[in-house]
């Protein structure tokens, strides 16, 4: 968690708020791939849980449609609300508006399995319009967290993947919650590409979220993520070590992962020398390219292997499209689709108008070595 504490008070501090009935916003933390958003959603689902909320982590997937996958988790949060000490209507009412939700979701997909001994509510959440019927099923489920005095928590990640029709459903479940206040809160993380995303579902959208940026260390909290780990087992990294560590890694926390992993297991003892670190860095950039960069690479179309290929000939970026488009000698146009592609999959972004960049750090350096 080096260098995340005010981020991570920050969430503390909304998850409390949420919990009590207070104006606070759902957030979704947006990065690129190796800066840490996964093991940050799995820090405040244990910072939520210490609150005494209940909480489910979700990652977006092809294979299931968030509508869908929604119903495991508000189907166990409603269970465990209704074990609860005493008779409570609003969590009975809950769970028959989540029966009702799956009736209208089954018209749609016919392998949606549900089972509790309840009848459903008629008349909510059974529209079979999502954006309606999910919005409903929010409110109940926050209307029984708050029957019970606790909150609800839902994590997401992978957030930019989901569907068009999930993504607007989610935004004006979260804006009507918000409205009423209810002890029900979405934690979120993706790619740089989910602030525009969400302005484009609905454009009320940023005032329902914030975004903090997750980015790479700064040489200080590189430092301790490195040192402070070693120093537990009583090894140090000696200075040289550590900066031409931070050096390569550019402070992305996966990549100080990967070469104080590979330095340790190189070094004879303690310190680790700049030495161990220069015979760690062929493991460590062999175990990148087969791990972390090569999967990401295999699923694109030859196209999009030109067209980042390209990119990367101009270096990490950002880059300007029309100077992409003049490499390949097309025309900015000719590479939309492309470039479309490329964002859809997640492995460029837009940080402005007509720039581009890769999604993952030192991604410029895995091409040129893959495609010479």
């Amino acid at each position: 968690m080096a260098g995340r504490d005010v981020i991570l008070n920050e969430a503390r501090t909304a998850i409390q708020r949420n919990r009590l009935g207070k104006a606070a916003r759902s957030f979704i933390f947006v990065g690129l791939r190796g800066v840490g958003k996964t093991v940050l959603l799995n820090e405040v689902q244990a910072i939520a849980e210490e609150d005494g909320a209940l909480t489910d982590f979700l990652e977006v997937s092809a294979n299931e449609p968030l509508s869908i996958s929604i119903i495991g988790t508000l189907r166990s949060t409603l269970l465990k609300l209704d074990r609860a000490k005493g008779v409570s209507e609003k969590v009975k009412k809950g769970l028959r508006v989540l029966k009702s939700y799956v009736g209208a979701i089954k018209i749609k997909y016919e392998n949606v399995e549900f089972s509790v001994d309840v009848d459903a509510e008629t008349g909510i959440a059974d529209s079979g319009k999502l954006s309606r019927d999910l919005a409903d099923l929010f409110i109940a489920a926050g209307e029984a967290a708050k029957a019970r005095e606790t909150s609800i928590v839902i994590l997401v990640d992978e957030f930019q993947n989901l569907s068009d029709e999930d993504f607007e459903a989610l935004i004006m479940a979260i804006h009507r919650i918000d409205q009423k206040q209810l002890p029900l809160m979405v934690v979120g993380a993706g790619l740089p590409l989910l602030i525009k995303l969400t302005g484009d579902a609905k454009s009320y959208s940023e005032r329902l979220f914030d975004y903090p940026d997750i980015g790479p260390l700064d040489a200080t909290e590189a430092r301790r993520a490195l040192v402070a780990p070693a120093n537990e087992a009583a090894v140090e990294f000696d200075d040289a070590a550590v900066s031409h560590i931070i050096e390569r890694t550019q402070g992305y926390p996966y990549f100080l992962q990967e070469w104080g992993y590979q330095a340790w297991n190189c070094a004879d003892g303690s310190p680790i020398s700049a030495d161990d670190v220069e015979k760690a860095e062929v493991r460590a950039v062999e175990r990148l390219d087969k791990n972390f960069f090569r999967s990401r690479y295999e699923r694109l179309s030859d196209p999009q292997k030109t067209y980042l290929r390209a990119m990367a000939q101009l270096g990490p970026g950002p880059h300007k499209t029309g100077d992409i488009a003049d490499v390949l000698g097309k025309t900015s146009s000719q590479l939309g689709p492309t470039r479309d592609a490329l964002i859809t999959n997640g492995m460029i972004y837009s940080p402005k108008y007509g720039y581009a960049a890769f999604t993952v750090p030192l991604f410029d350096e895995f091409m040129r070595r893959a495609e010479p």
